[in-house]
């Protein structure tokens, strides 16, 4: 036993300290296109424990990475060194008993959130496409946000205050005044460069103008520097720097965010255009309403769930030019909903549609309208070629220029060879999604990926000056793009920031901050057919909180990470004894095949029949 483990082994009990091939590999999968096998996985279930942990690996000098749920897209949660997971002692709610407020653990799911919150007509603000399988320390790691929440109701903008443990294992609650008034006296130098850095940066017309102007739209490209001109107290400062931070600068042991209201009447709108352009100009006109979500279908994303029971027979007979936008509108009172219904179809008036605009508020309906919008990105994993991975990306433009970004993306797809590549997103916020599927087994691929990429960043900043990373996170995937995107001054801002947080770079290194400029094409994750029946698998994680077995062995998603690995070893003749012996009763023997996984799998993937 080596020396991390024995020392990690000594602080936590030994359960919690995994070392076997089986489980760091599968414990070690995210949802991104990344695959590191961590050295030993060490789950954490307290505060004391973090701390333990933290001081092992300061010790050791070893990185450490923090893990939620995984279902991060950028490969912010994948490490070679330490992986600590976060265990079910840190899935706390406590609200507030008004319901304004609720303090939360960071390993709680957050739709289990805003089920506890429903009988009080409140919610979190931040809704990801993943709340049903994600946890608040993801949420607020990555500043998550979604369909509604715009820039408005994401956790930067809902947050009351936070419980953080830093690098050298020290507690600020925020909410304390005890807690606060001892931290400003044991970190005087970190609390003094704080406030000095956002002095320096306010009185800097140019860099506060332009930090202002990037938060404008939807951006989660490196560290919130917005916190240096919206705060003046360091304390508020760091804890606004912590949202978004990825694990890097420190450990949110609990959050206590604002809730929002859940309003309980909505109503629907799928309506279709001759063009992107013609639904662009919309867009433009539905923000001067009182609507709650515009989501972009453009022609290849509709027809990629066409043919889906159900859904408009109009879709199918759509021309090639044609878009979609999906509009929302809630309300406390139907008198309300009705008028914001007709202010919407008001500011669509004179505008080309396909069809004439109607609303409706039939849950079913409206139902069936949101499956086009959800079904688009697993449609594409589905569709693909055994042995690919599907990748989605995140960006935003000024919305101004949404239609002339989404044809130069369509474009650059084309040109690059994705020709199955579809776009859609949160056209309110100028925020696309763009899917393709990648083949990474080959160095020709690899190639073809990073041409691609090159390119569309050049899009992005050069001509449109976007966000490189809109809600996703900036990860390993962005990490080398991001003074490109904010330029040097503001990058060596944020290099400064790492290093009064992490002096020796052992919070998840390489991720927000990256100077290698091919770290996104490294440790790139294998994707080999294994089995028909899960070939499909994304690896996205909305099935482990349906598993029976998930934390006592496997998730579904973990058993097929592990059915891979078995057959790519048997197929390049590697041999597979250390994980084959587990698998038997990690993999098959615990397995409920019950088929619950299947019930939250985008695809539809029962992994009790694998077993």
């Amino acid at each position: 036993m080596n020396q991390l483990i024995a020392a990690l082994t000594s602080q936590l009990p030994a359960k919690q300290v995994i070392t076997d091939s089986l489980r760091r590999l599968a414990y070690g999968t995210d949802a991104s296109f990344y695959r590191l096998t961590p050295e030993v996985v060490a789950v954490v279930e307290s505060e004391e424990e973090v701390q333990s942990l933290l001081n092992v690996v300061r010790t050791q000098g070893r990185p450490v990475t923090f893990r939620a749920a995984g279902t991060s897209l950028s490969g912010q949660a994948v490490t070679d060194s330490v992986l600590a997971l976060i265990g079910e002692g840190f899935a706390t709610c406590d609200i507030s008993p008004d319901a304004a407020t609720v303090r939360l653990g960071p390993g709680i799911i957050g739709g289990e959130v805003n089920y506890r919150l429903a009988p009080s007509g409140r919610k979190i603000g931040p809704d990801p496409a993943s709340i049903n399988a994600c946890k608040i320390g993801g949420i607020a790691a990555n500043n998550a946000s979604g369909m509604c929440c715009g820039t408005a109701q994401n956790s930067y903008r809902t947050l009351a205050g936070m419980r953080v443990i830093l690098c050298d294992g020290t507690v600020l609650d925020t909410e304390d005044s005890a807690s606060v008034a001892s931290f400003r006296e044991s970190h005087a130098s970190l609390v003094t460069e704080l406030q000095a850095l956002g002095e320096q940066t306010r009185a800097d017309g140019p860099l506060a103008d332009r930090i202002r102007h990037k938060y404008k739209i939807k951006n989660t490209t490196g560290y919130s520097l917005n916190a240096l001109v919206d705060y003046a107290d360091p304390i508020d400062i760091l804890a606004h720097l912590m949202i978004g931070s990825e694990g890097t600068l420190g450990f949110i042991s609990r959050i206590t965010l604002q809730t929002v209201a859940e309003d309980p009447f909505k109503a629907s709108a799928l309506v279709f255009f001759p063009s992107i352009e013609v639904a662009c100009q919309a867009v433009i006109a539905l923000k001067t309403t009182q609507v709650s979500a515009v989501e972009l279908l453009d022609r290849a994303a509709l027809r990629s769930v066409q043919d889906k029971p159900g859904l408009p027979p109009t879709m199918r007979l759509l021309g090639d030019d044609a878009a979609a936008l999906l509009i929302e509108v809630r309300a406390q009172t139907s008198n309300t909903l009705q008028l914001r219904m007709d202010a919407c179809l008001g500011a669509l008036t004179g505008i080309a549609t396909l069809e004439a605009p109607v609303f409706s508020t039939d849950p079913a309906t409206c139902e069936m309208y949101w499956k086009v919008r959800k079904g688009t990105f697993p449609s594409v994993g589905a569709m693909r070629r055994a042995g690919t991975t599907v990748i989605i990306e995140d960006v935003a433009f000024p919305v101004e220029s949404l239609a002339a970004a989404t044809r130069d993306l369509q474009a650059l797809m084309l040109q690059h060879g994705y020709l199955e590549g579809i776009i859609f997103g949160h056209a309110l916020e100028g925020n696309l999604h763009f899917v393709f599927t990648q083949d990474f087994s080959e160095q020709a691929e690899v190639d073809r990926y990073a041409k691609f990429m090159d390119d569309v960043c050049d899009l992005v900043v050069d001509k449109y000056d976007g966000s490189l990373k809109a809600e996703h996170g900036t990860g390993r995937n962005m990490a080398p793009f991001v003074e490109k995107e904010w330029g040097k001054q503001a990058a060596d801002l944020m290099r400064r920031i790492k290093q009064l947080f992490d002096p020796r770079n052992l919070l998840n290194p390489g991720v927000i901050l990256n100077d290698d400029p091919l770290a996104h094409l490294k440790n790139l994750k294998p994707m080999p057919a294994a089995e028909s029946l899960v070939d499909r698998c994304i690896e996205c994680g909305f099935c482990e909180p349906m598993c029976p077995s998930h934390r006592l062995t496997l998730s579904p998603r973990q058993r097929i990470v592990s059915w891979r690995e078995l057959s790519r070893r048997a197929a390049a003749g590697i041999s597979a004894a250390d994980v084959e012996a587990d698998f038997a009763y990690f993999g098959l023997d615990t397995c409920a095949g019950c088929g619950l996984c299947s019930t939250a799998c985008p695809v539809g993937i029962d992994t009790g029949e694998l077993t």
